[in-house]
Order: C-alpha cells, then sequence, then structure tokens
C-alpha cells in the first residue's frame, strides 16, 4: 500500500544521524542525501525520507501519528530503542516490552525523533 514515508526535519545532518543508527539495527544502509538536501534511505520494502519543509516554516510533528518500523526480535528492538536515544532520540511512552492489544503479543519500543516525530519499532513474537 505505501510506496514512501516523507517526515518534516529542521536538521537533516542531525536526522541523518538518528536514522542511520536506528536503521543500521534493523540492517538497512545510510541514507542518501540528495540535491535538494533530502535524505533517502532504500530497503525493498518501500523508502523512507526526510526533508526540511518546502514552505520554508519549521517542521513539526503530527499529534497522534506514529511511523512504526518492523523487528525481527526483542533484541533488536531493544538495540534500535538503545540506538536512538544515543543519537539524538529521546523516550517516549512506557519503556521497551511486551503489550497486548487484545488480540495478540507485540514487543514495542518507541521514541522521539530529533524533529518531534514519533517512531516505534515493533516485533511480533
Amino acid at each position: 500500500m505505501f510506496s514512501h514515508i516523507m517526515l518534516g526535519a529542521n536538521d537533516i545532518q542531525e536526522s541523518k544521524k538518528f536514522y542511520d543508527a536506528i536503521f543500521a539495527v534493523l540492517g538497512c544502509k545510510p541514507g542518501v542525501i540528495d540535491d535538494k538536501g533530502r535524505c533517502f534511505w532504500y530497503e525493498k520494502t518501500g523508502v523512507f525520507s526526510v526533508t526540511k519543509p518546502i514552505d520554508g516554516q519549521p517542521a513539526t510533528h503530527a499529534n497522534g501519528s506514529t511511523y512504526g518500523f518492523a523487528a525481527k526480535s526483542t533484541d533488536e528492538v531493544d538495540a534500535w530503542y538503545q540506538a536512538g536515544l544515543e543519537n539524538g532520540g529521546t523516550a517516549c511512552e512506557d519503556a521497551p516490552g511486551l503489550r497486548n492489544n487484545g488480540k495478540v503479543d507485540l514487543y514495542l519500543a518507541y521514541l522521539r525523533d530529533p524533529a518531534g516525530n514519533k517512531v516505534c519499532a515493533l516485533f511480533k513474537p
């Protein structure tokens, strides 16, 4: 259903450092900055990118939005979380752990990226 996700960022290098770190844990290659200053991470399952807003206004996070990334294990979720904290992310919600949505158990971790966007790593045990 999705071809790509593009998030606003106020500092592309700061965001690249954060996303390179959390995506490396998930087995992704570092992002590539194009001639317009946007950064892209290309994977078989889609493209993730960050850009300064084209209207020239500061980037802001979307209240109520979460961008989730698939992990292969609980250890990978924990490593993703730690890499994010060490590279400009901030903790939000509960600590990484097992949660039940009423139907299935999920192992989740949540962070805010340097621009305030809420991101999540998810493993289905």
